[in-house]
C-alpha cells in the first residue's frame, strides 16, 4: 500500500533544545494564552523529559506501516508523532519498534492511538506517550503518510515543531514561536521560583 513520504523538516536547533530542555510545559502553555495542548494522550514512560523535534505520521487506524517507514528516515532527536486516529482497538507499537526507535537515537513516540507491552514501555528511559493501552497488535497494510500535519489529543503538530513533554503532557510549537516565547518563559520560571521559596521560607518559620 502507498505510503506518502515527503522530505523531512529541518530538525531544531541543538542551541534552541538545550534553551527548552527541562521546562515544565505547564509554563510553555501558559506562555502560549494556555490555549494549545493535547488532551488524552498520557505518559506511560518511566519518567522524565522529554525534547525533540516533531517526524509526523497519519496512519489509518489500527495500522503501523507508515510508522515502519518513517523508522527508516528518523534522525538522532527526532520524536515520531503519530496520529492514528485516537483509535486504541489495535496497538500501533511496542517493545520492539521502541527498542529499534532507541537504537536510532529517536527522542520520544506520541501515539494518537494505542500502545503494548507496557510493562517493558514504563521501564524503559524512552519516552512514549499514547492515548490507550491493548495486547492486540497492529495490521501492516497502510495507507499512510509522513511529515504531513497530524492532530494528536486536538493538537496539531506540524513537521519540524519543537516538541517537549514531562509528566503533565505534551505541547508543540514552531521553533520560531519558541525562540520568541523564551524570555517569557524564563520570567515564568523565576518567578514561580521565588513564590515556592517564599512559602518554603514561611513554613520552616512556623516550624522554628
Amino acid at each position: 500500500m502507498i505510503i506518502a513520504e515527503h522530505p523531512s523538516a529541518e530538525q531544531v536547533s541543538s542551541a534552541l533544545v538545550a534553551e527548552y530542555r527541562g521546562v515544565a510545559t505547564s509554563i510553555i502553555s501558559d506562555n502560549l494564552s494556555r490555549l494549545p495542548g493535547a488532551t488524552g494522550i498520557l505518559p506511560y514512560h518511566k519518567g522524565g523529559h522529554m525534547i525533540g523535534t516533531a517526524l509526523t505520521v497519519k496512519t489509518r487506524a489500527g495500522d503501523n506501516l507508515a510508522i515502519h517507514a518513517a523508522l527508516k528516515i528518523a534522525r538522532a532527536g527526532d520524536i515520531i508523532v503519530v496520529d492514528g486516529g485516537g483509535d486504541i482497538s489495535q496497538a500501533l507499537i511496542g517493545e520492539i519498534i521502541l527498542t529499534h526507535a532507541q537504537s536510532l537515537g529517536v527522542a520520544g513516540f506520541i501515539i494518537d492511538g494505542a500502545i503494548r507491552d507496557v510493562g517493558a514501555i514504563r521501564a524503559s528511559d524512552l519516552p512514549c506517550y499514547a492515548r490507550g493501552v491493548t495486547h492486540k497488535g497492529p495490521y501492516k497494510f497502510g495507507p499512510g503518510a509522513i511529515n504531513v500535519p497530524v492532530s494528536i489529543g486536538g493538537l496539531v503538530v506540524n513537521p519540524g515543531d519543537l516538541i517537549v513533554g514531562d509528566e503533565d503532557g505534551i505541547v508543540a510549537l514552531a521553533p520560531a514561536v519558541a525562540a520568541q516565547l523564551l524570555p517569557g518563559v524564563r520570567a515564568q520560571e523565576e518567578n514561580e521560583r521565588i513564590k515556592i521559596s517564599r512559602f518554603k521560607e514561611a513554613r520552616l518559620q512556623l516550624q522554628g
